[in-house]
């Protein structure tokens, strides 16, 4: 699970290598709370535990940092 570099805080931003075959994506993490992102474009996929105002601040850092989110989906996802 490479962790995304860029956004900062409480919330680990990261990708599953063998979720290559989805539409572009990342996960976020803080303590056991976890929510999945579509990143084109940037919405809610799904979200285990985060409450509905957590939710908008990793969507507004998921929006902010797109491009480097996006980059390392490409490095180790291996699609372009």
């Amino acid at each position: 699970m490479p962790r995304i570099p860029g956004p900062s805080g409480p919330y680990w931003f990261f990708l599953y290598r063998l979720d290559g075959n989805e539409p572009m994506h990342g996960h976020v993490r803080r303590d056991r709370q976890q929510a999945k992102f579509w990143l084109v474009p940037v919405a809610l996929a799904w979200n285990d535990g985060f409450s509905a105002r957590e939710l908008n601040d990793i969507r507004r850092l998921a929006v902010e940092h797109k491009t480097e989110i996006i980059e390392a989906w490409y490095e180790h996802c291996g699609q372009r």
